[in-house]
């Protein structure tokens, strides 16, 4: 069993307790998931799901975990959840024109596939009577509600099974004036849904619960993909949405691209506004379900918003000595947050032969590798290679030197090294390992604010000379006092694409603020225009 589905498991019996006392409500009796095995049949689709669990019970530190599902289209929907035609908040409105286009193409490719496709633009559904969309809902077989589910309620926070919101939306969530430079005054002024997605002949119109579970019921649907607006409130709430359908025992997911927040950076925790959205979908992996991207429906890279300009990180983590899977999170989360420039995507794996979800290296700025021995094939690969390919930028971490068996010529062909091995320096028992700026570096954006002084790494040395001719050496490592000097961290080019490596990283290292400086540099050298 893996871990995400140990997780499930482990969650389920934690929460059974609670389950039997919960009044009624929209909420009910929690139902397993029972999640399809895989396939090789080409009529299928192949879902790569991002979920988060929590190391151990209690610790509040949590692992990304992606894994594949091969979903039956047939027994597959999506909900497009309250992608008005207008919005009170006119930020709102700006936001929902600009994903709606793209929505409507991954709509378009699912209902090709044979997808059930329902509309539910809340509040609307006078403005589709007579439609034979809207009757189709309508005229769903009835069926009864499982016992203790409401399927009209609307589904609040569900303080047995989650924290709150990791954001305060207590002000409504509009993050500009309106044009007029006053602040947006909530009403309702939607009438539809955007004209901009297309309501087909086969589709459905509903904002019911229980019209929604009777469709789900009668065409034997388990697969539900959730998208549309907003993540904090509608697409949490709404009596058809994550909650409900969740403890309904649905295999339900948000698509994350394709969804927005009513999130005003001026509130708690004051991040951007799209920094809002991204806690949001956090939070509904750790508790709720796990999120998709629309790239598992139409192949194309993920949406992103014009406004959206930060630098989109993709750690790519595959060792098991290290614990990079903890130390990464941790890091970035502690010295890439602030500000907003940055937005992450954690891609492990636990698998010497695979990594799930790799493709989503493409949508990655900058790549930060920390891999160990890995046997992953070559179309896994390919995404590594065509990202370099486009001159984008890598940061590569101590055993990334020698990070893949099935690309043995990586260490000296990209990163410019020569790994031959280490000279086994463990601490406390052996002399340290003592690393300085190389004299030639000083001036180098890289190495700005480090001391000239020697620093005690927490690393064993690795062996590395001599690297490549065009690679510039930033600084040097020693065992003791008089070791032989070695190249810890350098920079070179891969085509037009920056690289820097360094063979620090070990877990200790990310105590040291020395190496933290470091590695923030290389970011910023990297992605700099």
């Amino acid at each position: 069993m893996n871990l995400y589905n140990t997780f499930r498991l482990a969650s389920f019996i934690i929460l059974l307790p609670f389950l039997f006392l919960m009044s009624t409500g929209c909420s009910g009796d929690d139902r397993s998931v029972e999640l399809q095995a895989g396939s090789d049949d080409p009529n299928l689709l192949t879902i790569v799901l991002r979920s988060q669990a929590e190391t151990e019970p209690g610790s509040n530190i949590w692992q990304v975990i992606h894994h594949k599902e091969n979903w039956d289209p047939k027994r597959s929907a999506i909900i497009v959840t309250d992608m008005w035609d207008r919005h009170w908040c006119e930020s709102a409105t700006d936001r929902v024109a600009e994903i709606a286009p793209s929505m409507n193409e991954v709509i378009s490719e699912a209902r090709q596939h044979g997808m059930m496709i329902i509309h539910a633009p809340s509040g609307t559904l006078d403005f589709y009577e007579g439609a034979t969309q809207r009757q189709r809902a309508i005229d769903a077989v009835w069926h009864e509600a499982p016992p203790g589910f409401d399927l009209t309620a609307w589904c609040s926070i569900d303080e047995t099974k989650e924290s709150g919101l990791p954001i305060d939306d207590s002000d409504g969530g509009c993050d500009k004036p309106c044009s007029n430079g006053e602040p947006c005054i909530e009403r309702s002024v939607w009438s539809s849904q955007i004209a901009t997605i297309g309501i087909h002949a086969d589709d459905i119109i509903s904002d019911s619960g229980q019209e929604i579970y009777n469709l789900f019921m009668e065409h034997d649907i388990e697969n539900i993909i959730v998208m549309g607006v907003h993540i904090n409130m509608c697409i949490l709430g709404r009596s058809f949405a994550i909650r409900q359908l969740a403890n309904l025992g649905k295999n339900v997911v948000l698509m994350r691209d394709m969804t927005d927040a009513m999130y005003n950076p001026a509130m708690a925790p004051y991040v951007t506004h799209f920094r809002g959205t991204e806690l949001v979908t956090e939070h509904i992996e750790k508790y709720w379900a796990p999120s998709i991207l629309s790239s598992d429906i139409t192949g194309e890279p993920a949406f992103r918003f014009s406004e959206d300009q930060r630098t989109h990180i993709a750690f790519v983590i595959a060792e098991d000595e290290y614990n990079a899977h903890l130390t990464l999170p941790a890091f970035a989360n502690e010295h890439l947050t602030e500000g907003g420039h940055y937005a992450f995507n954690f891609i492990q794996s636990d698998d010497d032969n695979d990594i799930t979800a790799i493709e989503q290296v493409r949508d990655a700025d900058l790549v930060i590798l920390y891999v160990r021995r890995r046997h992953f094939p070559q179309s896994q690969l390919e995404w590594i290679r065509k990202h370099l390919e486009e001159g984008k930028p890598m940061i590569a971490l101590r055993t990334s030197s020698h990070a893949f068996e099935t690309w043995t010529n990586f260490d000296a062909d990209v990163l410019g090294g020569n790994y031959i091995g280490h000279y086994g320096n463990r601490p406390p028992a052996d002399p340290p390992t003592w690393v300085q700026v190389a004299a030639e570096a000083n001036g180098h954006p890289v190495v700005a604010g480090l001391p000239e002084l020697p620093v005690r790494a927490a690393s064993w040395l690795y062996k590395t000379s001599p690297i490549a001719d065009d690679a510039i050496p930033l600084m040097f490592g020693r065992v003791g006092d008089d070791g032989e000097a070695e190249p810890v961290s350098w920079v070179r080019n891969y085509g037009n694409a920056r690289i820097f490596y360094t063979s620090l990283g070990s877990a200790d290292d990310f105590e040291i603020p020395e190496f933290n400086r470091l590695l923030i540099n290389a970011i910023s050298w990297a992605t700099a225009p």
